[in-house]
């Protein structure tokens, strides 16, 4: 069996596959185009964001391909429900990297609350404010997680050391999600999304990118909150509209953001034309109440290693069973 790789991933990715018996292949220069006539060669392709595999690309993989590999845990490039309607296994690996995530997140509500990126950025130029930087203490506030996957459990065990009120909100429940609810039942309560919305001093997303999450926090999303509040965002960068988070920040409605991930960030590019970015994005960037890191939440030298090992040990496992 033959497995392609499209882009870099840790070696232990092809050394798991190939110990399992796999023949591999890695193209890191690929494209969409020149996949197409290929698709046919393969038992299994590996791919992150630069190839999305829609319909028409699914319908050009021919019968033998068994398994698409997603080094990763988001799944929007991949049309998974069609794929699997054809035989294909779609797999993704967030075990590998919910440890980053959640570390990532909790300094980003720690650099909210303190004014980290501000104090330093003054402190280097000659400042010394230090009645204009006292922050907030996390203890005794109420910290909302929409989303309760890997992610978003994750980020909840890093904060029961905070002695902070911890409440959870899901739409959907597969196993593994009520299984984190009831692992933590005694520090994270299970929640509506109305109480969340009442309750709520932070709100941290945790959710996948897909129709329903597609800017959901917008203006009536954010007047659903009963108080003004604080946004971690490190989920993806369409599900906050950022017209809508920048209009809520001037009116107050949201204290601040974090933002490991935004609206215009393209994944295949290195950098991005700030002069030719709309005004309410700007905003974003300006302000002294924002945090904005390049969607590298999950980006560790530990996440790397095992978000190749774990997807490698999925892709043996469909294989195997063929």
């Amino acid at each position: 069996m033959k497995v392609l790789i499209t882009d870099n991933a840790h070696p232990i990715l092809e050394q798991k596959l190939q110990e399992a018996g796999l023949e591999v292949e890695i193209d890191t220069l690929c494209t969409y185009e020149s996949l197409l006539s290929r698709m046919g060669e393969y038992d299994g392709i590996v791919v992150r964001s630069k190839i999305e595999i829609d319909r028409h690309f699914i319908d050009n993989m021919g019968d033998r391909c068994k398994v698409i590999g997603r080094v990763g845990a988001g799944m929007e490039t991949i049309d998974v429900d069609y794929a699997e309607s054809k035989g294909i296994r779609c797999v993704n690996s967030p075990e590998g990297n919910r440890d980053a995530v959640g570390e990532h997140a909790t300094s980003l509500l720690l650099s909210l609350f303190n004014k980290i990126t501000v104090a330093n950025s003054e402190v280097r130029h000659g400042l010394w404010q230090r009645e204009a930087n006292r922050g907030i203490e996390v203890k005794g506030k109420t910290i909302g997680i929409i989303g309760f996957g890997n992610m978003g459990a994750a980020f909840a065990q890093r904060l029961q050391g905070f002695e902070c009120n911890i409440i959870a909100y899901d739409r959907y429940l597969p196993d593994h999600t009520r299984s984190n609810f009831e692992r933590m039942k005694d520090f994270v309560r299970q929640v509506s999304l109305s109480e969340l919305q009442t309750r709520a001093d932070v709100l941290s997303l945790h959710v996948p990118l897909t129709e329903t999450t597609l800017y959901m926090v917008n203006r009536e999303f954010i007047d659903g909150f009963a108080k003004p509040f604080y946004l971690i965002n490190t989920a993806r960068g369409k599900c906050v509209k950022t017209s809508d988070l920048a209009q809520a920040m001037k009116e107050g409605k949201i204290l601040g953001a974090a933002l490991d991930v935004n609206e215009y960030e393209q994944m295949t590019k290195d950098s991005y034309d700030i002069s030719n970015l709309p005004d309410d994005f700007r905003y974003i960037l300006d302000s002294p109440n924002t945090i904005l890191t390049p969607h590298v939440g999950g980006w560790t030298v530990e996440s790397k290693y095992k978000l190749a090992s774990f997807l490698a040990d999925k892709i043996i496992a469909v294989l195997s069973a063929q």
